[in-house]
């Protein structure tokens, strides 16, 4: 038997990706066999198993490669080049800009719009599939606490109410952007949700901050050149500006 090269194999694993993110999408995660993604990448069930211990395996392998839109901007790369969640709390701008582009990687790029579709309305959390359900919360979380430290850091610092409640001001704003991509996934074409969603973080945070603090700037040119640079996959055309 001839040994495949590394290439090959990467290019076999990606394929059978390709065919379960199709096949999830399309019939829902309980519903896909093994078997349908083998046949739709045209490997066999062996060459699954080579990658794969299982199809929970198959899903996080593909949810990995997608990046979450949730997950993608809980922690934004800071203009210097660190990982935000390696480094102190996110400032107000830098929380801002990362749900920006948690809108703009929704809206462009087709497999991370596809996974988030995949998680919110084509996975049963039951059986096999149990496991999965701990995945999300634990993404649900980590954004949740990314959010509530950002807010204590600005209490601090007089930027936001001293007596605002970080924790149900962290837990609004997951509701807030969650509920907005819930919505443009269900209706896409009914609004631009990158630019309802910035106004809509924009002026909670303007909120929080009280009569008299000034709102955050208008995002820079580099802020904006940096929006969907972790793209994993080709983006839609964006719409034409007038």
């Amino acid at each position: 038997m001839v040994r495949k090269t590394k290439q090959e194999a990467q290019e076999t694993r990606e394929r059978i990706l390709d065919a379960a993110e199709r096949l999830f999408h399309s019939q829902g995660v309980s519903q896909t066999s093994l078997q349908d993604i083998a046949a739709e990448a045209e490997v066999t069930r062996g060459a699954i198993y080579w990658h794969f211990k299982d199809k929970v395996e198959v899903f996080n392998a593909m949810m990995d490669r997608a990046t979450m839109p949730l997950e993608e901007g809980m922690n934004p790369v800071r203009e210097d080049g660190r990982d935000a969640a390696a480094a102190a709390a996110l400032t107000l701008a830098e929380l801002r800009w990362g749900l920006i582009n948690v809108f703009h990687s929704t809206m462009y790029n087709l497999r991370t719009r596809r996974a988030f579709e995949i998680v919110k309305h084509k996975v049963e959390f039951a059986g096999e599939l149990h496991s999965l359900k701990q995945r999300q919360l634990d993404a649900h979380l980590r954004w949740r606490g990314e959010n509530r430290a950002c807010f204590e850091q600005a209490i601090r610092q007089g930027q936001l109410l001293a007596d605002t409640n970080a924790e149900r001001a962290a837990i609004t704003l997951v509701a807030l952007v969650g509920g907005l991509i819930d919505e443009w996934v269900m209706a896409p074409d009914s609004f631009n949700l990158l630019e309802v969603g910035q106004t809509a973080v924009e002026d909670y945070l303007a909120c929080l901050g009280g009569p008299g603090q000034p709102k955050l700037p208008p995002l820079s040119d580099a802020e904006r050149a940096r929006l969907g640079q972790v793209a994993v996959c080709p983006l839609r055309p964006r719409p034409a500006e007038d």
